[in-house]
Parts: structure tokens; sequence; C-alpha cells
């Protein structure tokens, strides 16, 4: 997708700046965060281009939509976007670690979204920013987890997108910091294909996990109808 504007339905994203560029798993994570408790205060760990919060501030009627950026370039290109979009008054994006920014807020948030670095395997790539927006070695699992048990209302959610081999793991530390799963995705590329990505929601609240599965393509860019229903509000060929 390299790095011109991506345009969506009701806003632009400029990504030259960023090490990650858009891509399916943030905007499938965007389009999927439950919303159904209404919150009215949003939190995105990990902004990048801003794209998760942007998506939320369409979907949504919350008040106050932060993100959070420890990356200079990307921090400045999620404001810029931020400033460009019809939210502007709505989203806020803080130059901070998840670290810093637990250790200074007293506020809760009633929904908090991240899309990690993951990748957590030893070999890295040779690019540093890049580096640092796939790796756990950036911010580890249990940071994540152990920011948001502080961060999350009482009746708050929590969502995040996964590699599917790292759900088992990433479930189990979150149980341990009380966050139980109340849905999961697992998403394939076909009907053929592995489980690629997790899609998880959690609450303080204990409740039986609906699980299900999203197939994204029937062929090469022929997207099922499950696919198109999540994103069509996005997409501008959806």
């Amino acid at each position: 997708m390299g790095t011109k504007p991506f345009k969506f339905k009701q806003f632009t994203i400029k990504q030259d700046q960023c090490a990650m560029k858009i891509g399916t798993d943030g905007v499938l994570l965007g389009a999927w965060a439950p919303i159904e408790h209404l919150p009215n205060s949003i939190l995105d760990i990990g902004t990048g281009t801003g794209i998760i919060a942007l998506q939320l501030a369409q979907r949504s009627d919350a008040e106050t939509i932060d993100a959070l950026e420890i990356d200079d370039n990307a921090y400045e290109q999620a404001v810029e976007n931020f400033e460009n979009s019809d939210w502007s008054n709505r989203l806020f994006c803080y130059h901070a670690s998840l670290q810093e920014l637990t250790l200074e807020i007293e506020d809760t948030y009633d929904l908090i979204v991240s899309n990690p670095p993951f990748y957590t395997d030893a070999f890295e790539p040779e690019n540093k920013k890049r580096s640092n927006a796939r790796f756990t070695s950036s911010l580890p699992f249990e940071e994540l987890i152990n920011s948001v048990s502080k961060l999350l209302s009482r009746n708050g959610v929590f969502s995040i997108v996964l590699p599917f081999k790292e759900e088992e793991n990433f479930l189990h530390l979150a149980k341990k910091a009380t966050l139980h799963a109340t849905d999961i995705c697992r998403v394939k590329g076909t009907t053929t294909s592995a489980i690629k990505r997790s899609l998880i929601a959690f609450s303080f609240e204990k409740s039986q996990t609906k699980l299900s599965e999203l197939v994204i393509e029937t062929e090469r860019h022929k997207y099922t109808q499950e696919y198109r229903d999540i994103v069509q509000d996005f997409y501008l060929k959806m």
C-alpha cells in the first residue's frame, strides 16, 4: 500500500512517516471492536497512523478518543490525520510510552483497543522503526495487559488483534489480570488456509466466550459477504 495517502469513505490517512502502513489487521480491529456498551471514552494503544482511533470516531459517539504513540514521526502523522478529519475535536494523541501514560493518568476508559507489536521470534528486521512497531520487545504482552487492567473502566471492553499462534498465551496472561475473553473471532485468508489472526474482546466480567470465524476471501480479491459486512463502512470499493 506504499506511502501514498489511503482514502477511506469518510477520512484520509497519510502514512509516509509511519513504519507500519495501513493493513488488514488494524482496519479489521477498528471495524470489529465491540461498541454495544456505548463507550464514552476510548484509548488506542500504539496508534501508528491513527487508523483505528479514526474508525472508532466514525463508528461511535464517544466524547473522548485518545491515542498513544511513542514514535516521533508516527505521532506527528497521527496528529495530522486527526486534525484533518471531521472528528478532530474528539481525537487527541499522547506522545508517550504506555508505561508513562499508565503512571500519569487517573481517568479510565470504556474501550481500549490495540494492534500491538507481536512478532516474538528471535529474528528482527534491520529497519529499527519497523522493528519497534512489530516486535513484542518494544511492548511485552505482560506490560500491555498490566496497563490495560489499570486503565480500563470496570464495565469497559478491551479489544486486540493478535497472530493466532499467540492467542492461547495472551488469554492466559489476561486471565491472571482478571480480564476474561467475551468474544474471539478467528480470521482466515480463505476457507482452505490456516487461521492467521485472532480478534479478541475482554472484560472484567466472566461470561461464556462467543467464538466465531471470519474468512476474508473466496479467491484473490473476491471478498466474502461476512468480511464486506464488517468493513464496508470504511473501504471505498466495498
